[in-house]
């Protein structure tokens, strides 16, 4: 997939875009609705990489767009930014999911509502297998498998670059165990 890049507010502030899709009016609601289409999904999918069901990893996308809405035009960084609050979302939730209530509250029935996150069999696979690592590996290896460097992911997540590649090693090694793939040491 090819990367288009397109200057937002600052000169040197830049959005990733989807190939072919033209940035029309930088901060409009046309844009938003073009990357909310064009990065729920992708978004879903991160949080169901840290650890969250797809309706748990659905509602927290949904929550970071909604967040995002009315600030639009101020962020420079909307992939990233959208990445920590959503992460912070699900954090929520799973705190929340915790308390004892006095009732169960009810769970949406059916199937989830983004067709496009039904998982494969080896996909699911690869998730269970994400969810056996550690919480810092699991968040490491969501945000590289977005396409993050470690100079990036180390930014967004306040740690050195250093500790990025060391825990995006071990995991990945961890993974392959999990995974029975051919076992090497870490690059």
């Amino acid at each position: 997939m090819s990367e288009q890049r397109t200057s937002v507010k600052e000169p040197t502030v830049t959005r990733r875009r989807a190939a072919g899709t033209e940035l029309r009016s930088p901060g409009s609601r046309l844009d938003f609705a073009l990357f909310y289409s064009e990065h729920l999904a992708v978004l879903t999918r991160f949080v169901m990489r840290l650890g969250a069901s797809p309706y748990e990893a659905a509602d927290a996308a949904q929550v970071a767009f909604v967040e995002a809405f009315p600030k639009w035009d101020q962020i420079t960084a909307p992939r990233a930014w959208l990445r920590t609050v959503a992460a912070r979302a699900y954090l929520r939730q799973v705190g929340l999911r915790d308390r004892p209530t006095g009732s169960l509250p009810d769970r949406p029935g059916g199937h989830c509502p983004l067709d496009e996150v039904v998982l494969r069999e080896q996909e699911q696979r690869v998730y269970d297998a994400l969810g056996m690592l550690p919480p810092r590996q699991r968040q490491v290896m969501a945000w590289h498998l977005d396409g993050f460097s470690h100079a990036e992911i180390s930014g967004q997540l306040g740690i050195t670059a250093e500790a990025v590649r060391q825990n995006y090693a071990r995991a990945r090694l961890s993974l392959k165990k999990a995974l029975n793939l051919g076992v090497e040491g870490p690059r």
